[in-house]
C-alpha cells in the first residue's frame, strides 16, 4: 500500500530491540511521523498500514513500530504498562532525530492515542497530533478485562482474553492505567489536534472524543468518522482517515518548493505500488495521481494519460486566450474550454490534410468546445478560434515531437 516501506530496529526503553517499519514518499520527504497502534495491535495491522500509506502518498514519511512484548518486538508484553509505551514512543523519537529526522506529527491510535498525548510535551520537534478512536481515561481499557480484572487485583495478574488472544496482565498494569491523567495533558498540550473518531465506535465511545475535545486548547479540531469501527478494518475508513490526517497537517509543514525551484525541477511519475496503474505525480508543490479507469483494471484514483493531454490543452486554451483578451483590451467574460479525446480512422478525419487521410491506421483527434460568459459576437468568434489554434500546447500536438530517453544506470 505506502511508497516504500522499509524494515527497521531500535532499541525500546528496556533495552528491547523492537520491530519498524518506515513508510517514505517515492518523492521530496516533507516531513516524519510517528505512528502508536491500539492495544494489543501492531504496526501491521490493515488500519495502520493504509493511514501510513496515505501520508506517505502526500510526502510525510511514517515510523510505525511494535510496543515492547508485541508483534515482532522482543520483550514480555507481561512487564509492560501504558507508561513503558509512552516510553517507547520517546525512543522511537529519539531514533528517528538520531538517524534520519525527529517527528514533526505524532498519530495514535486508540490507546496509542491516548499514549501521544503526554508524549507530544517531551518531543519538541512535534508541530501537530492526530488521534483516532483514542480514550479520554486510560483506565478505559481495563473494562475489557471482564471478571479477570478481580483475579488480577486479589492474586497479582491473571491471563485476559482480548479479542481471541491470551495475554498475562499483572496488577502493575492496572494500578498504571489508573493513575494516567490523560485529560491533564490534552489541557496542558499546547500544540494543534486532531481528533479523528466514529459516532457508532463500540470499543472506545464517542464521548471519548468529546472528553478530549473539551480538555483540549485551541487549535483543535474533530472529524467523524462516520460509520467507521474501531480497528478501521473498511479500507475507504481506513484512507479516508489517512487523507483527513494528511490535509491537515499542511497546515503546520513547510510547503513543498515552488515548481522548478526544489529537489525536481521538472515533473516526476511512479508507481505507488496501489492497484495495477496508479502512479503518483508530483510538480514542484503540486501532488496528484495518474490513474486508469476501473473499466480497464484501474482504480479510477486520478486522471488518465490522455485526460491529462486533454487537461494541458484546454488549460493552455484558456490561458492564451486570456493573455489576448488582456493585451487588446478586450471584456471578455469567464472561459471554458471542453476537450475530448477518441481515436479515429484516418480517413474519417475531416481536418486532416489529404496525405494523413490517405493513411491506413488511427489517429488522435481532440475535440475542443469554447465557452465565454456572456457570448461573443460573430467576428470575435473566429479570432477566438484562430487564438486558440496559437496555444503551444496546440502546436506541440499538432507538430511532430521529439522524445529522447534515458534509463539511469542500474535500474532494474
Amino acid at each position: 500500500m505506502s511508497f516504500n516501506s522499509q524494515r527497521l530496529q531500535f532499541s525500546g526503553h528496556s533495552g528491547a530491540t523492537l520491530a519498524a517499519r518506515l513508510d517514505l514518499p517515492n518523492g521530496p520527504l516533507r516531513a516524519y511521523a510517528l505512528f502508536a497502534h491500539c492495544f494489543t495491535c501492531s504496526k501491521d495491522l490493515a488500519g495502520a498500514r493504509r493511514v501510513a500509506a496515505e501520508l506517505a502518498r502526500e510526502g510525510i514519511a511514517v515510523l510505525r513500530f511494535d510496543f515492547t512484548g508485541l508483534g515482532s518486538s522482543e520483550g514480555e508484553f507481561g512487564s509492560t504498562n501504558f507508561s513503558s509505551n509512552v516510553a517507547d514512543l520517546l525512543s522511537a523519537a529519539d531514533y528517528l532525530r538520531q538517524h534520519y529526522q525527529a517527528p514533526s506529527l505524532l498519530i495514535g491510535h486508540s490507546l496509542g492515542g491516548a499514549a501521544v498525548l503526554p508524549v507530544a510535551r517531551d518531543i519538541p520537534e512535534v508541530r501537530a497530533v492526530a488521534t483516532i478512536g483514542a480514550p479520554a481515561d486510560v483506565g478505559h481499557v481495563l473494562k475489557n478485562f471482564g471478571a479477570s480484572l478481580e483475579e488480577i487485583e486479589k492474586t497479582g495478574s491473571a491471563e485476559v482474553d482480548l479479542a481471541g488472544r491470551r495475554f498475562l496482565i499483572r496488577k502493575q498494569f492496572v494500578e498504571d492505567a489508573r493513575a494516567q491523567r490523560i485529560k491533564d495533558s490534552v489541557a496542558s498540550l499546547r500544540k494543534p489536534l486532531l481528533i479523528l473518531h466514529a459516532p457508532l465506535d463500540q470499543t472506545v465511545g464517542i464521548e471519548n472524543a468529546t472528553e478530549i475535545f473539551s480538555a483540549a486548547r485551541h487549535p483543535k479540531s474533530f472529524v467523524s468518522l462516520d460509520s467507521a469501527d474501531h480497528l478501521l478494518t473498511d479500507p475507504e475508513d481506513a484512507a479516508f482517515a489517512g487523507r483527513i490526517i494528511s490535509s491537515w497537517l499542511t497546515r503546520y509543514l513547510a510547503a513543498d518548493p515552488p515548481q522548478g525551484t526544489g529537489p525536481i525541477e521538472h515533473v516526476r511519475v511512479m508507481e505507488t505500488g496501489e492497484g495495477k496503474f496508479q502512479n503518483a505525480i508530483q510538480a514542484g508543490g503540486h501532488r496528484l495521481f495518474a490513474d486508469e479507469p476501473e473499466s480497464v483494471g484501474g482504480l479510477d484514483s486520478g486522471p488518465s494519460p490522455y485526460d491529462f493531454l486533454s487537461i494541458a490543452l484546454g488549460a493552455c486554451t484558456s490561458m492564451t486566450l486570456r493573455l489576448y483578451a488582456d493585451h487588446k483590451q478586450l471584456s471578455l467574460g469567464r472561459i471554458g474550454v471542453d476537450v475530448s479525446h477518441a481515436k479515429i480512422h484516418a480517413k474519417d478525419c475531416e481536418e486532416c490534410t489529404e496525405p494523413e487521410r490517405s493513411g491506413s491506421g488511427r489517429i488522435d483527434r481532440f475535440e475542443r468546445v469554447i465557452s465565454i460568459d456572456g457570448g461573443v459576437s460573430e467576428e470575435l468568434r473566429g479570432k477566438i478560434a484562430e487564438i486558440a489554434d496559437k496555444c503551444p500546447v496546440h502546436r506541440t500536438l499538432e507538430a511532430v515531437a521529439k522524445i529522447r530517453t534515458t534509463v539511469k544506470p542500474g535500474s532494474h
